[in-house]
């Protein structure tokens, strides 16, 4: 009997084996390990939250200030995503496309938001954006205010989310063959024509999968928010410092329903991202 007709007598399910030990304990160890590290903290919180009842729950939800931390919270962690994904994509095509000077350096430098603590972060962005800033002076006798308001908070979340858009792009940027665009052009296609039936189609769940990591981070980032929001309740006050504020008060059953209420959302968002990359993935296959 041949090696090839020896092969093809394997069973198709022995064949299709991959180099763990088995389904089973692999997904047992999985299932345990999500159950153990996400879903039981998670299910605690729930748990926590229904102490205080539905009307209660409904009466801290509904409060004017927390509803402002929503908007604020929530409103500006958008508005960051969306800008670095713009930004993110361009910033990993030129990264991957182009040789110059600092190139590397300019690599490196992505990464600093990972590195550097958001405390550290936050002091520096409100040192360089306060009023008297080498950046916020300026802006102030244009006008702008960005230390201590709402466009401070999305400087920050700008500032730290955006190597998730970029390291998430990089990759299919490196693997996008050029000669596709080359076929493109020869076929008479302009660049913007290119660009729009070719690139992004292919770079469109990295995209995705980068705009959803950079929200998730910045709707729960605290330390490098914290000093450059001024913290005004209803104007610049975001959703983490309300649930520090309220155990710093004691007050367990509001930090709990605050939490659930953002965890709730959060999750919301991120299944809406999840479900619109599926579709995408799904229609460019079939297509």
């Amino acid at each position: 009997m041949s090696i090839l007709t020896a092969q093809a007598a394997v069973p198709r399910r022995r064949r299709r084996a991959g180099a763990l030990p088995g389904f089973g304990p692999a997904m047992g160890f999985t299932l345990f390990y999500l159950g153990l590290i996400v879903l039981f903290p998670l299910a605690v919180l729930a748990w926590r939250a229904t102490g205080t009842g539905a009307a209660g729950a409904a009466r801290i939800v509904t409060d004017p200030r927390i509803l402002a931390a929503f908007r604020v919270s929530f409103g500006t962690a958008f508005a960051a995503a969306c800008i670095d994904t713009v930004f993110g994509v361009l910033l990993a095509w030129v990264l991957t496309r182009y040789r110059f000077p600092g190139r590397r350096l300019l690599d490196a430098l992505v990464d600093l938001p990972f590195a550097l603590p958001t405390a550290v972060a936050g002091i520096a962005l409100a040192s360089l954006y306060g009023p008297n800033g080498w950046l916020g002076a300026p802006l102030l006798r244009l006008g702008v205010r960005v230390a201590y308001t709402p466009l401070g908070i999305l400087v920050a979340l700008i500032f730290v989310g955006l190597p998730f858009v970029v390291r998430s792009v990089q990759p299919l940027v490196v693997d996008l063959d050029r000669e596709v665009e080359e076929a493109s052009a020869t076929l008479g296609a302009s660049r913007a024509r290119t660009l729009r039936a070719v690139v992004l189609p292919t770079l469109a769940p990295a995209v995705l999968t980068g705009f959803a990591l950079t929200f998730a981070r910045a709707v729960g980032e605290y330390g490098s928010v914290i000093f450059i929001a001024g913290n005004a309740p209803y104007v610049s006050e975001i959703l983490p410092l309300v649930i520090v504020q309220r155990l710093e008060e004691y007050d367990y059953a509001g930090a709990t329903g605050v939490a659930v209420a953002m965890l709730l959302v959060s999750f919301a968002v991120l299944l809406a991202i999840n479900l619109v990359q599926a579709f995408g993935r799904r229609r460019h296959g079939h297509g």
